[in-house]
């Protein structure tokens, strides 16, 4: 099998996208990062992998965090593109955020 027939699994691809976004995410002192949503785009052979995580400076007040002081951190998506190569395409915000 060549690279070009390649189709990466979910696992795999999963791996990827995980990876990539704590690589370019690691200097925003992101922590609760993981694995949110998983789809596969077979009309484009890609892999669409959403990851959450928080960041200190996206954090809410509600009722709790009056009560305890602390800000409740929010929680943000992104979602990773990626081709059958394995080849990273995009990382952009969930819509829904």
């Amino acid at each position: 099998m060549s690279d070009q027939d390649r189709t990466m699994n979910v696992k795999e691809a999963v791996k990827i996208a995980k990876e990539y976004a704590a690589h370019i995410f690691e200097e925003d002192g992101m922590s609760n990062f993981g694995l949110e949503e998983v789809e596969y785009d077979v009309d484009h052979d890609e892999w669409l992998i959403t990851v959450g995580f928080s960041r200190p400076w996206s954090s809410s007040r509600n009722a709790l965090s009056a009560i305890t002081g602390e800000a409740s951190p929010k929680r943000l998506y992104r979602v990773v593109r990626i081709n059958a190569k394995g080849d990273v395409l995009s990382v952009k915000r969930r819509v829904d955020e």
